[in-house]
């Protein structure tokens, strides 16, 4: 679909995907299943500059799970590093084109510092650029962060009686972020993955049979096209 079939006044601010499927799109092919995650990274790009084109402000995406450590060591070995090489080769790409690049996730024992480095490197380099806020969640688990979220505020000395929804999204991994308007799950999974668990509470989900590899700009576009199709009522009655 192309972006002018859109409704330009009714794209959703924040989209959210679920990039499923590279391994089992390289397996049908007969390719390692890290050929598959070298595939994403075209659509992943692709997807970024149908969210620039449309003008979606914010994109996040799942790139590793607090589950993905159950992974084979080799293929997680190669995600770690595959994620790093991306860091470097693409962050000047999107900090030219006014991408923000921001972080969500557990920074533990598990990730090399060097990748923690490449982060704090490119949310530096980005934190000004305005155009689209590009979220990577990365040893990202939606019920750890709402664990963390719940520590923070034990520690900060709230009474229970004080805590409200408000409060807990005051401690959630990025405080900042408005909820998704819009989920996209692909490879035909009809699951949210422990995904922006709290965030989610009202997002439009979308589940598509097309694997993250074979995912761009068209099916995004379709994507948003299906979205607008939908009233959203937030537990209201005809819109109000």
């Amino acid at each position: 679909m192309p972006l002018d079939d859109l409704d330009l006044s009714r794209i959703p601010r924040h989209i959210a995907c679920v990039m499923d499927g590279n391994g089992r799109w390289a397996q049908a092919q007969n390719l390692p299943r890290t050929e598959g995650h070298k595939a994403g990274e075209h659509s992943l790009f692709e997807v970024v500059d149908g969210c620039l084109d449309a003008g979606v402000e914010w994109l996040t995406v799942y790139a590793f799970s607090t589950e993905n450590w159950r992974r084979p060591k080799d293929e997680v070995r190669f995600l770690i590093n595959f994620n790093e090489e991306i860091l470097f080769r693409r962050r000047d790409e999107l900090h030219e084109r006014g991408v923000q690049i921001r972080f969500i996730g557990r920074r533990d024992w598990r990730v090399p510092k060097r990748l923690l480095t490449r982060m704090d490197e490119a949310r530096a380099l980005t934190r000004r650029n305005r155009k689209l806020v590009f979220t990577i969640a990365f040893n990202y688990g939606g019920r750890a962060e709402i664990v963390d979220a719940v520590r923070s505020i034990a520690a900060s000395g709230v009474a229970p009686t004080k805590i409200t929804e408000k409060t807990i999204a005051r401690h959630l991994y990025d405080p900042q972020m408005p909820d998704p308007d819009l989920v996209i799950r692909t490879s035909g999974e009809y699951r949210v993955s422990n995904f922006l668990l709290w965030q989610l509470a009202y997002s439009e989900l979308l589940f598509t049979d097309t694997p993250w590899p074979a995912f761009g700009r068209e099916e995004l576009f379709e994507a948003i096209a299906r979205y607008q199709e939908r009233e959203r009522r937030f537990g209201g009655v005809d819109g109000r």
